[in-house]
């Protein structure tokens, strides 16, 4: 909550050396100017804290936001993942479609079949299988 400067009372608080050393390191992490700014972002905090129904809702939220953001920045990098994939095997097919000769209905019965493979396997795939079943040893 933003409050008028001339509204600011003074206050005198003892803080063992330690607890300042860490404040100052906290301080310059976080991109805080001066002690004023640390303590009233502590007291803040620790205000919303106990006059919450119940810390566990409190804390719950600040770690609900926290996993937020994890999983966002993990859905960001699954999708460039998936991205590169995609041009990887884009260019793997492009490959090899200029060295096979397949008709369209040969490769209509493939696509089929590993659609079916997939599901059947849950995505878990390997080159052992799609060798033996070319060779005819698996349906």
């Amino acid at each position: 909550m933003k409050q008028n400067k001339e509204n600011k009372e003074r206050v005198t608080a003892w803080l063992y050396p330690e607890m300042i050393d860490n404040m100052n390191g906290l301080m310059s992490a976080n991109g805080m100017r001066n002690h004023t700014e640390f303590v009233e972002k502590a007291v803040d905090f620790y205000i919303g804290y106990l006059g919450s129904q119940s810390s566990t809702t409190y804390l719950s939220k600040i770690l609900l936001e926290a996993i937020s953001g994890t999983l966002k920045e993990t859905e960001n990098r699954q999708s460039a993942n998936l991205f590169r994939l995609s041009v990887e095997m884009s260019m793997m097919m492009n490959i090899l479609a200029v060295g096979l000769e397949i008709s369209d209905e040969d490769l209509r019965t493939l696509r089929g079949r590993c659609v079916q493979e997939v599901k059947r396997n849950k995505g878990r795939i390997n080159m052992e299988d799609a060798v033996k079943y070319q060779q005819g040893l698996i349906d």
